[in-house]
C-alpha cells in the first residue's frame, strides 16, 4: 500500500529510509515548538495556545505536502515571518495580533488563488535572482539579532545597542542566563560542525539542561516579576493539550481595506513567496528532483499545500506556515517521497501531548537556535553577484536595512 501511495521504488527509496528521514526532519524542526510560542507571546498571545496552534499547523501543512505533491518537505510556522508578525506588525506598528492574523489569513487566501494558476511561479521567475538571495540574508541577520536580544546578549545602551554587561542588568540571576545563551551558541555551533543530526534541537535541549542544573545549584533563581520562570516542566495538569480557545478564530476584519493593511499583507506575501519557492528549489535541487529545465515537477501541489496550511494556521492562531529549509536534513538522509512528510507530521501530532516540556524551554535556550538559523540564511550571500554594482547596491541596502530598521518589510521595500 505504501509503495502504491508514495511510489517508493520509482523514487529509489524504501520505507525504513523514508521513516528515518522523517524523524531527522522533525528533530531539526522541533525547535519551532519552543521558539514560536516564545516569539508570538511577545505580541500578547497565549504561549500555551500558540504551542497547540504551531503543532497543529505543522501537522496539517506537512500532511498536505505528502497528499498533494508527494514530496519529503515539512511545513510549520516560519522563522522570520513570526518575527515580522510579532516585532514589526504588533510591537512596531501597534496593531493587535488579531489584526495581524487577519493579514496572514488574507495572504493564505490570495496564495491559494495564485497557486491554482501559474501566477506564483511567474512572480518568482520575474524577480532578480540576486535580490531573492539578499532577502534571505537580511532575514538571517534580523533573526540572529532577535535571538541575541531575547537572550539579552545585546542590550540598549549609550551607543543605541551594546554588548551585555553585568552592571545593572538582571541582578536577580547575575547574568547567568546571558552566559548560558552564549555557551548555547558555542555548543550548537560545535554540533553543526560535527554534522550531528538535530543539532539545533540538541543545542536548545543542552542549553536548557545547563539552566536546570543552575536552578538546582541556586545560580538561577525563578522570579516571574523579572521574566525569569522556573525551568522545570509543569506536569501538574498531566499531559493535557493546551486550549486553543484564546487564539482560535480570532480574526479582526475591521480596517482591512486600509492602506496599512495592504502594506502588511504584501510584506507577508512577499516574504512567504520567496521563503517557500526558495526552499522548494533549494532543497529539491539538493535531492536531484529538478527536471532538465531546472523546474520542479508537481510544484503546483507543493505551493497549494503551503497556501492552504497558511490559511488554516491563521484560523488556528499562528503566523504564516511555510515550507522549512530544515527539510534538507531529511532529504540528506535519503528522504524522497511524501512518506518522509507523513512521518514528520505524525511526530508533530504526538508532540501536542508533550506541551509542558516545550513550554518550559526558556528564551535563553532558544536564542542559540535563532542565531544559528540566521547563519543558515546568511549563507545565501554567496549567491549574490557583487561584480555588478547595479545588482549589488540594492541587495546591500536590503540586507543592512532589515536588522538596522528592525523591520523585514522595510528592508524589502
Amino acid at each position: 500500500m505504501l509503495e502504491k501511495l508514495f511510489k517508493l521504488s520509482e523514487n529509489k527509496t524504501d520505507v525504513k529510509t523514508e521513516v528515518l528521514a522523517g524523524v531527522t526532519t522533525f528533530m531539526t524542526m522541533a525547535y519551532i515548538l519552543a521558539v514560536n510560542p516564545s516569539i508570538l507571546s511577545a505580541a500578547g498571545m497565549d504561549s500555551g495556545a500558540v504551542f497547540t496552534a504551531t503543532a497543529l499547523a505543522a501537522f496539517v501543512g506537512t500532511l498536505l505536502m505528502a497528499v498533494l505533491a508527494n514530496y519529503p518537505f515539512a511545513l510549520a510556522p516560519g522563522m522570520g515571518l513570526n518575527a515580522y508578525f510579532a516585532y514589526t506588525v504588533v510591537i512596531g506598528m501597534g496593531y493587535s495580533w488579531q489584526y495581524a492574523l487577519t493579514a496572514v489569513f488574507a495572504e493564505g487566501i490570495i496564495f491559494i488563488v495564485l497557486s491554482m494558476t501559474n501566477v506564483r511561479e511567474a512572480i518568482f521567475n520575474a524577480i532578480p535572482r540576486n535580490l531573492k538571495s539578499a532577502v534571505s540574508v537580511g532575514i538571517g541577520l534580523f533573526i540572529a539579532f532577535v535571538g541575541m536580544q531575547n537572550a539579552h546578549i545585546v542590550i540598549g545602551g549609550s551607543t543605541l545597542i551594546e554588548l551585555f554587561s553585568l552592571d545593572g542588568y538582571n541582578q536577580v540571576n547575575g547574568g547567568i542566563t546571558v552566559l548560558l545563551a552564549i555557551i548555547g551558541v558555542i555548543i550548537t555551533g560545535i554540533l553543526v560542525i560535527k554534522n550531528v543530526k538535530g543539532n539545533i534541537l540538541w543545542g536548545i535541549l543542552i542549553t536548557w539542561g545547563l539552566g536546570i542544573i543552575c536552578q538546582f545549584a541556586g545560580l538561577y533563581v525563578p522570579n516571574a516579576e523579572v521574566g525569569c520562570y522556573s525551568l522545570l516542566p509543569d506536569f501538574s495538569n498531566g499531559l493535557a493539550i493546551p486550549s486553543l480557545s484564546p487564539i482560535f478564530c480570532k480574526l479582526d476584519f475591521k480596517g482591512i481595506f486600509s492602506l496599512d493593511f495592504i502594506v502588511i499583507l504584501f510584506a507577508f506575501l512577499f516574504v512567504d513567496l520567496f521563503d517557500t519557492i526558495g526552499t522548494l528549489v533549494g532543497v529539491s535541487s539538493k535531492a536531484d528532483m529538478l527536471d532538465k529545465d531546472g523546474k520542479l515537477p508537481r510544484i503546483k501541489g507543493a505551493l497549494l499545500a503551503d497556501a492552504i496550511a497558511t490559511t488554516a494556521g491563521a484560523v488556528l492562531g499562528t503566523s504564516t506556515t511555510t515550507t522549512f529549509v530544515e527539510s534538507a536534513s531529511g532529504v540528506s538522509e535519503g528522504g524522497r517521497t511524501g512518506l518522509t512528510s507523513v512521518t514528520t507530521a505524525i511526530l508533530f501530532g504526538l508532540s501536542l501531548f508533550l506541551s509542558p516540556i516545550f513550554l518550559a524551554i526558556p528564551s535563553f535556550a532558544t536564542a542559540p537556535a535563532l542565531v544559528i538559523v540566521g547563519l543558515y540564511m546568511l549563507t545565501n550571500v554567496t549567491n549574490i553577484d557583487f561584480n555588478d554594482m547595479s545588482e549589488a547596491i540594492p541587495c546591500y541596502v536590503c540586507i543592512i536595512a532589515m536588522p538596522f530598521f528592525y523591520s523585514i518589510s522595510e528592508g524589502i521595500s
